[in-house]
């Protein structure tokens, strides 16, 4: 599955700062892989008209069991309020049975520094997986 582009939703405005999620999640089985991309495409739906979302892209890799999810955010409000909306609320709960690991990393940036890269977010996604991995041993 090809990356689903950055996609603007809100224009951010031209000086302020964005505050910015990365996520990626690996399903249990390769079962699991077209139910979590099906879901995950109402929560993109989802996002195309959230308040406060300056910009999102996805990545979808069902044969590996892995999606990654990349937005850019008014303030850490803005998402949260997203997150605890529906559908996106229901669909993380009523998925939460077929995750195996789950990442998230946040950060800041200028809003002239949007969209954010790929590279960048994944680079991220590794340092925050290996921090992650030292607290939980």
């Amino acid at each position: 599955m090809p990356t689903l582009p950055w996609i603007v939703p809100n224009p951010p405005p031209p000086h302020g700062t964005a505050f910015v999620m990365a996520s990626r999640f690996e399903v249990r089985t390769l079962k699991d892989a077209p139910r979590f991309f099906l879901r995950s495409l109402a929560a993109w739906k989802q996002v195309r008209s959230a308040p406060g979302a300056y910009g999102a892209s996805l990545i979808a890799q069902p044969a590996r069991r892995v999606f990654y999810t990349l937005s850019a955010w008014q303030d850490r409000d803005a998402l949260y309020a997203y997150a605890r909306a529906e559908p996106h609320r229901g669909i993380m709960t009523s998925l939460r049975p077929t995750m195996r690991t789950s990442t998230f990393t946040f950060w800041e940036v200028d809003t002239t520094g949007l969209p954010i890269t790929w590279d960048d977010a994944r680079r991220r996604l590794e340092e925050q997986a290996r921090t992650d991995a030292v607290g939980d041993a």
